[in-house]
């Protein structure tokens, strides 16, 4: 797949290399790259040239280092739309966390609807496990928010639609403040349970409008409660 290199500036072909590789399709997103010491074999060169070649995908957005995984190809498009949420989140908290808001209000009581009509029996069942994890974990707040995500991810892949997918990923991280704000909240993690299952049972019922007003009604719980918890933050 790789040839060898030329003395001269060797990370940078090595870049070259792999970037034409992901730009043609032979690695895709989700796809992980050899380990550092088998690229350095590949490539002929040494495991310096390596982790800087691997330091410029990386800064290029192609690839991301994940410590004690592996190096991993990522979508492009979701990592642009990511650095630019991150940087609204670093701009101010707050009006990173309103944007969300806003953002899933508009799109994800009909992510639901279409979840409703289109979901297969093992998105339904990933929903399913994940309501579990949280039950299982109303005092475990880690736990507790990574089975949210995972509710909400299986949700989204239910609809069927990879551009939902997209958005979704490029907004993990604001996802998961909100979510550790909610749970935070009074009766943050119970409320949420509640509407967690009116999801379910619309879309296990294939009832697309009861899915979108269940979802509707979720979203309205979430900005209560991490408003709630932004304000006991103030006042202690």
């Amino acid at each position: 797949m790789y040839t060898a290199v030329r003395a001269s500036r060797l990370y940078q072909q090595i870049v070259e290399q792999i970037e034409q590789s992901i730009r043609g399709g032979q690695l895709k997103p989700g796809d992980q790259l050899p380990a550092e010491r088998d690229l350095a074999e590949r490539f002929g060169v040494s495991r310096t040239a390596v982790r800087e070649a691997v330091k410029a995908l990386c800064e290029k957005g192609l690839v991301e280092a994940l410590p004690g995984r592996g190096t991993f190809v990522i979508d492009a498009t979701s990592q642009v739309i990511k650095q630019s949420l991150d940087l609204l989140v670093n701009i101010g908290t707050e009006k990173g966390l309103a944007v969300l808001e806003d953002v899933r209000e508009i799109f994800e009581p009909e992510i639901a609807a279409r979840a409703a009509i289109r979901a297969e029996p093992k998105q339904v069942s990933a929903m399913r496990d994940a309501i579990a994890v949280m039950d299982r974990s109303m005092d475990d707040p880690d736990a507790y928010i990574e089975a949210d995500l995972d509710f909400h991810l299986a949700l989204a892949e239910a609809a069927q639609n990879p551009l939902v997918l997209t958005l979704i990923d490029s907004i993990v991280g604001l996802l998961r403040v909100q979510r550790t704000r909610c749970f935070h909240a009074p009766e943050g993690p119970a409320r949420g349970q509640l509407h967690h299952r009116r999801i379910l049972q619309a879309v296990e019922n294939r009832d697309a409008a009861a899915a979108r007003a269940a979802m509707q009604g979720h979203l309205e719980q979430v900005r209560e409660d991490s408003q709630a918890d932004a304000s006991s933050a103030a006042d202690a």
